[in-house]
């Protein structure tokens, strides 16, 4: 018997987020609104989602904060 799973972190774009200034870099930039979650998937369809997180991240270095 043959199985295919995978298991993984995956991100969905939300849109843009609050403009703010980058507590590790310094930019004041808009930032983009991500949500978060970790997924098991049985021959590429999702079965289970969990640990999920609502996210802005900063355009320029990347560093996350949750909303």
């Amino acid at each position: 018997m043959f199985l295919l799973f995978g298991f993984g972190t995956r991100q969905q774009d939300l849109g843009p987020g609050e403009v703010r200034t980058c507590p590790r870099c310094g930019n004041t930039t808009r930032w983009a609104r991500v949500r978060q979650f970790r997924q098991l998937s049985v021959f590429f369809v999702p079965v289970a989602r969990w640990r999920r997180r609502r996210l802005e991240v900063c355009g320029v270095c990347g560093t996350a904060v949750e909303v």
